[in-house]
Formats: C-alpha cells, sequence, structure tokens
C-alpha cells in the first residue's frame, strides 16, 4: 500500500512511496535538525485520531489555523477573507474544511519558506487550489504537484487584497505578505518573546545568525511597506501597534549587536 508519508520532525508531507523516504532533506539541512530519536515517519491518518485543528479568529477577515496538541514545528496558518491560505500546516480535518468553507474557501496557498509546506498539496487538492512558492526555494520541495506555481522576482499578488515580498534571510526565497496594514511573516520576521522586538535567523533552532549585510537589505526592503501589525508563525507571537517602528529599531538593535 502506497502513503503519502510525513515527518514527524518538520512535518513535511511526501508523495505516495510503499516504504518511508530513508531520510527528510529539510530537517538534514543546518537550517533544521533530525529528532533526537532519529528520523521518524507517520501519515495523515496516524496523526488524525490524536489531533485536531485549532481555529480560531485573529481579527476580522483572519483566520488562525493551528493544530492540537501540537505537531511538528507547531505554527499555524492563517486564513485570509477573499480565500488565500497563508503558510500551512500537516493536518486537515473536518473542522478546519467546514470553517474555511463557510469563509469564502481557498484558491490560493502561499507560503513564506519551506519549514511550512507542511501537507500543502493534500490542502491544495482538497480546496482545488494553487499553491504559490518562490522559485528561489524551489529545490526544497518535496511533494511535487502541477498546482505549485513558482514565482520569480521580488513581489507578486496573491490575491485581491495579499501582495506577496521576497525578504529572503531564513532561506533565499522568504516570503512575507501584506494584508490590509498587516504583515504576515511566517518566522522569516520572528516575533520574539518580548512583543515590542523582532528579530531575524538564518537557522532559529541552531542559533546561526545572519550577517550584518543581509539585515541591512532586508531592513531596507521592510522601510518601504507599509504595516502596523504583525503576525508571526505561533499564536502568541504578534505584534500589535507601532510593528513597523518595532521591525525597523529590531533590525538595527541585531546590526548593533553582530557587528561589522
Amino acid at each position: 500500500m502506497r502513503e503519502c508519508f510525513v515527518c514527524a520532525t518538520c512535518g513535511t508531507q511526501y508523495p505516495p512511496s510503499a516504504e518511508p523516504p530513508e531520510e527528510c532533506p529539510i530537517c538534514l539541512d543546518e537550517r533544521q535538525y533530525v529528532g533526537h530519536g532519529g528520523q521518524r515517519w507517520t501519515t495523515l491518518a496516524e496523526l488524525g485520531p490524536a489531533h485536531r485543528s485549532d481555529v480560531r479568529e485573529l481579527e476580522p477577515g483572519l483566520l488562525g489555523i493551528g493544530t492540537e496538541p501540537s505537531f511538528a514545528i507547531g505554527q499555524r496558518a492563517i486564513h485570509v477573507e477573499g480565500g488565500v491560505l497563508w503558510d500551512c500546516v500537516t493536518v486537515l480535518d473536518k473542522t478546519a474544511v467546514a470553517t474555511i468553507e463557510r469563509t469564502g474557501g481557498i484558491h490560493t496557498i502561499a507560503i513564506s519558506h519551506p519549514h511550512y509546506y507542511a501537507a500543502m498539496v493534500e490542502w491544495a487538492d482538497r480546496f482545488d487550489a494553487r499553491i504559490l512558492l518562490h522559485e528561489a526555494d524551489r529545490e526544497w520541495v518535496m511533494r511535487p504537484s502541477p498546482r505549485i506555481e513558482h514565482w520569480s522576482g521580488e513581489r507578486a499578488r496573491a490575491g485581491d487584497s495579499v501582495e506577496l515580498i521576497r525578504l529572503g534571510g531564513h532561506f533565499a526565497g522568504g516570503t512575507v505578505a501584506l494584508w490590509n496594514g498587516a504583515l504576515l511573516s511566517g518566522d522569516v520576521v520572528m516575533v520574539v518573546s518580548d512583543r515590542d522586538w523582532a528579530s531575524f535567523m538564518w537557522s532559529f533552532p541552531n542559533l546561526i545568525p545572519l550577517p550584518p549585510r543581509e539585515i541591512l537589505r532586508m531592513r531596507g526592503v521592510l522601510e518601504t511597506l507599509e504595516f502596523d501589525r504583525v503576525y508571526g508563525a505561533w499564536w502568541e507571537r504578534v505584534m500589535l501597534g507601532d510593528a513597523k517602528a518595532k521591525v525597523l529599531r529590531s533590525a538595527d538593535r541585531y546590526v548593533r549587536a553582530v557587528g561589522d
């Protein structure tokens, strides 16, 4: 029997196969890691009985979709009114499907970087949606699909109200999205525990920093954007009020700390 196996550490789903893959390239990369127990695999069928979708309104027009209990990296996706899903999670259950269908469905899935590709093809097939990924991260697609469209350049539209901006940093194609004055940032711009500040890293779990020149380049892009809220990759990682100034001063603090 062929299954779409899922890496238990990063949550990435692989193409149908009779046996699990030998390894997960995303976890072997220095930006991620293989769990202490070694490479482990699961499937959506195995995850389903023990996990459920956690759907919450973040603000009018934005729904957060997480997984309870937490699985793999533990991020949550964001459904934007008008039919865009920002980032992705692995578990897809009846609760998430029913809620999304009531609020307009999904026509486009746009993802910040490969750690959140998750079960993007499963989601796209369920909602008959396209997937927008930056071409610079093409090599990290573990489950190919004709639904995937690789966009190029620095900006693209995911929908009438959602603009994608290549910010780089964490991955070459690292992307953020703008919607109605909110920056949807994944962890390309990481809202930290003191939510008046953000940070930027090449690897968060392995604590590998980005060079100051890359932070200054990213700061230059962020300075051109208009936003006053930031929604990061986890429920509590939200910056409300004067967010642009906070992000820019966070970039300045990072450069001072790392030095030339």
